[in-house]
């Protein structure tokens, strides 16, 4: 028998994953919250790989815990995810996923785009949700890679904040209020930049999010974690000494 997946978490996210994991052929063995990863580490020191699904306010927790053993064979599936985030923690050869589709509870999971994915277990990722007809596609390096999670960074913190002023969905949000989008975008693509410590292509990243406008037009711009992530935005923007005028703009009426 092979090598089984460890599954690190249980939520919406990872039972999609685990469906596909298991209807190509891959045996999972959950770690739930009640349990100790050191010692399933000691029971299974060298699995195929360790699929992290925990929410992404739990990920920096969960991944200073990370036993030795599985440090090189994560894949990581968060969002508001950058390479920051686990370089932090020393892993390197990690793999990520950019997951362009929803899953909410009684409810089947939604395809906007096709999801990027990149690094060394990219092949398992691919092939375990094209067995449930997902969409999704390796990139080639750690540069593409990079510039698919601050899209997918751009595009959620864009729409969440707008819709905390706009509501509405990301077409109607586009349609009839492009130039305050692009504002907010351009405060969001600010603090990416400074978090990347680099300069971004910006018609690239409002092309791609324009992109996954069209993918799900009637896509909701606000959901619940809305305030949550304009809070974490403007903390970061403070660390890093960023004006970010709409977002502070935004802040002030809520």
């Amino acid at each position: 028998m092979n090598n089984p997946i460890i599954m690190i978490g249980a939520g919406e996210m990872g039972g999609v994953f685990a469906r596909g994991l298991l209807k190509s052929g891959k045996p999972i063995y959950p770690v739930t919250r009640n349990m100790d990863m050191e010692q399933v580490a000691r029971e299974i020191p060298e699995p195929e790989a360790v699929l992290v699904t925990v929410a992404e306010k739990d990920i920096d927790d969960v991944l200073g815990r990370i036993p030795a053993a599985w440090r090189d064979r994560l894949i990581l599936l968060q969002n508001e995810l950058l390479p920051r985030d686990w370089q932090k923690h020393e892993i390197r050869n990690v793999t990520v996923i950019s997951v362009w589709f929803e899953k909410k509870p009684a409810q089947d999971y939604k395809v906007l785009i096709s999801s990027p994915v990149f690094g060394p277990h990219a092949e398992l990722v691919k092939t375990a949700l094209t067995a449930l007809n997902i969409p999704c596609h390796i990139v080639e390096s750690c540069e593409a890679l990079a510039f698919e999670l601050v899209l997918k960074n751009v595009y959620i913190l864009t729409t969440n904040i707008a819709g905390l002023e706009c509501g509405g969905t990301v077409s109607e949000l586009w349609r009839d209020h492009e130039k305050f989008t692009r504002k907010i975008a351009g405060d969001v693509m600010d603090i990416q930049d400074w978090l990347m410590n680099t300069k971004m292509d910006r018609e690239a990243l409002i092309k791609g999010m324009l992109k996954a406008f069209d993918g799900d037009p009637d896509h909701k711009c606000m959901g619940r974690s809305a305030p949550a992530r304009l809070a974490r935005a403007l903390e970061t923007a403070d660390e890093a000494g960023l004006a970010v005028h709409k977002l502070r703009e935004i802040a002030s009426q809520a």
